[in-house]
């Protein structure tokens, strides 16, 4: 992709549409843009997550994510387009299985908080799981290339697993879920 934006406010969006990367406009509550937008709200939502003084790995982790989903969200733009490849997955794959090999067993619900940093986590699994479900809408419009999908899912999932291993090197225990029938 060799096109960079040097005006920003072109005020072609004023009647309600925008521009894909294929030179075609859409409204902007079509599928397409809500799933592209709610893309974006991930990305931001784990810039501000690594702004917490993140473990270098974690951190790194996270900038390779970032720039995987800029991807994503150029291949949401571009319509038949493709970017994400199974092989992006998979490196999701390999980061839980390290991250969660050494995390004790869910013994109850987790609620989010914890430390900042695994609220943030938390924050972020939360927004990943609406970009999968506007992705999967999107797909019932049109096609989606299979590894978007699965990308979205196995990254709420890595959050999921991140928010745990943050609390876990702060030293701060999980927040679990209070069965109100084990209270009485």
């Amino acid at each position: 992709m060799s096109v960079r934006v040097s005006i920003v406010a072109t005020r072609t969006g004023d009647d309600g549409t925008t521009g894909l990367g294929d030179k075609s406009r859409v409204s902007k509550d079509a599928p397409r843009i809500v799933a592209l937008g709610d893309v974006d709200e991930l990305n931001s939502a784990i810039g501000l997550w690594r702004t917490q003084g993140l473990p270098a790995d974690i951190d790194s982790l996270l900038a390779q994510i970032q720039n995987d989903l800029f991807d994503l969200g150029a291949e949401l733009s571009i319509p038949g387009w493709t970017s994400l490849q199974a092989t992006h997955v998979e490196r999701l794959d390999k980061a839980l299985t390290h991250y969660n090999a050494s995390l004790e067993p869910l013994r109850e619900f987790i609620l989010p908080g914890g430390c900042l940093a695994a609220a943030h986590a938390h924050m972020c699994r939360t927004v990943a799981r609406r970009a999968e479900r506007s992705v999967v809408a999107l797909s019932h419009h049109d096609t989606v290339n299979t590894p978007v999908r699965h990308y979205l899912n196995r990254l709420s999932d890595l959050c999921f697993v991140l928010a745990r291993q943050l609390n876990r090197t702060a030293q701060t225990p999980d927040v679990l879920w209070q069965n109100p029938a084990s209270q009485t």
